[in-house]
């Protein structure tokens, strides 16, 4: 369909028209627009503006990335209650790895074309980030071109404090120890009153504002997420993603927006149920609509499956992570589609090939590693 008949459509509304003239001249919306786009728009005319806004941005590439993930621990000072990975010491079903171990499993992948670690876990009363620092820094001595990507701000809070530091010395060391990155975890959502109402425990929205301002400042560029699909309003949402956009107008060192979906298994939560796939679909949609600052996209396919992911790609979505190896917890405890999630890349190249994208193999920060066709 051609943009001026989107734009001339009869059944649009009004603000819907003045929306679809924005996107299509590449004009930011407003708070008040991202919330009628959730609340009014058809499904079918948010895929054709975020994959507008996808295609001026990427054409066809979708990219990808050959990573593992490391788990140091579940063992966790906090009880969120949408959390269906926390234990605590002791108890059943809590696992604490040494640094050896950890080690170890870097040293699995000796002689594999991974270019990425991604390290979160729950946050261990008794470490600090001298601890995990002497872990980045044995891993740079095994693999010294392996992206280290490692720690929410929920526990770079708790480490730095731990270890008595401010937070842009504890960040400098954690970068000087190999800390290359820092993903967008424990974000959850960001309005005051529901976060203490689902994570009142966890570190405040201003501070997780605060510590991924500060790593852009000392030079580590970071993700962000949001965890939707549970008890959140539209207006949390978009409340939500607007704090996220005038931190990025400010540093402009976001990679990447993830949005985490709420799922049921094994939490004190359970009773609300998950959206369904179509409000997936729109959550991407005005994601990329409203995030016109952020470059990437991404739909984690552990979290929604193989299915949605290539849905995913016409709605706005560009990147969908990596090759994983079956190496995390946090979504298949809760119940995510892919209990064992790895993909080989053949697999991942074949997925996003199947939805007529272009497969493109990343490094973290989004250069080009290799182009497949």
């Amino acid at each position: 369909m051609q943009i001026q008949n989107i734009i001339a459509d009869s059944d649009l509304t009004p603000a819907l028209r003045k929306i679809a003239e924005k996107v299509f001249e590449s004009k930011r919306i407003d708070t008040d627009e991202a919330v009628l786009l959730y609340r009014e728009a058809e499904l079918g005319f948010l895929g054709i503006l975020a994959n507008h806004v996808r295609n001026t941005k990427h054409g066809d590439r979708t990219y990808f990335n050959r990573n593992f993930h490391i788990e140091p621990t579940n063992i966790c000072i906090y009880n969120c209650k949408f959390c269906s990975y926390v234990r605590k010491i002791n108890e059943e079903g809590a696992w604490e790895y040494s640094q050896e171990q950890i080690l170890d499993k870097v040293r699995e992948y000796d002689g594999k074309a991974i270019t990425e670690v991604h390290i979160v876990g729950g946050v261990h009363p008794h470490r600090d980030l001298h601890y995990y620092g002497k872990i980045l820094q044995e891993i740079k001595k095994i693999r010294p071109d392996l992206h280290i990507k490692a720690f929410t701000a929920v526990e770079l809070d708790f480490m730095i404090r731990k270890a008595k530091v401010s937070l842009e010395e504890g960040l400098t060391m954690l970068k000087n120890y190999g800390l290359d990155s820092i993903p967008g975890g424990g974000a959850e959502i960001f309005d005051e009153e529901l976060r203490k109402e689902i994570c009142d425990e966890k570190s405040s929205t201003n501070l997780w504002l605060e510590i991924h301002e500060m790593a852009h400042r000392v030079g580590l560029p970071s993700n962000a997420t949001i965890l939707y699909g549970h008890i959140e309003s539209y207006e949390q949402r978009v409340d939500h993603m607007n704090r996220l956009r005038q931190l990025q107008d400010r540093t402009g060192k976001f990679n990447t927006f993830i949005p985490l979906k709420y799922r049921k298994e094994n939490n004190s939560m359970s009773h609300i149920g998950e959206v369904s796939t179509l409000e997936d679909l729109r959550n991407y949609a005005v994601s990329r609509i409203f995030l016109d600052n952020f470059p990437h996209l991404k739909g984690y396919w552990p979290m929604i499956g193989k299915s949605t992911t290539q849905l995913a790609l016409s709605f706005g979505v560009d990147d969908v992570d990596g090759t994983i190896d079956d190496s995390t917890k946090i979504y298949s405890m809760a119940g995510a589609e892919d209990s064992t999630p790895t993909l080989t890349t053949d697999a991942l190249v074949e997925l996003i090939l199947k939805a007529n994208r272009i497969p493109i193999e990343r490094d973290t920060l989004y250069n080009t590693v290799k182009e497949y066709h």
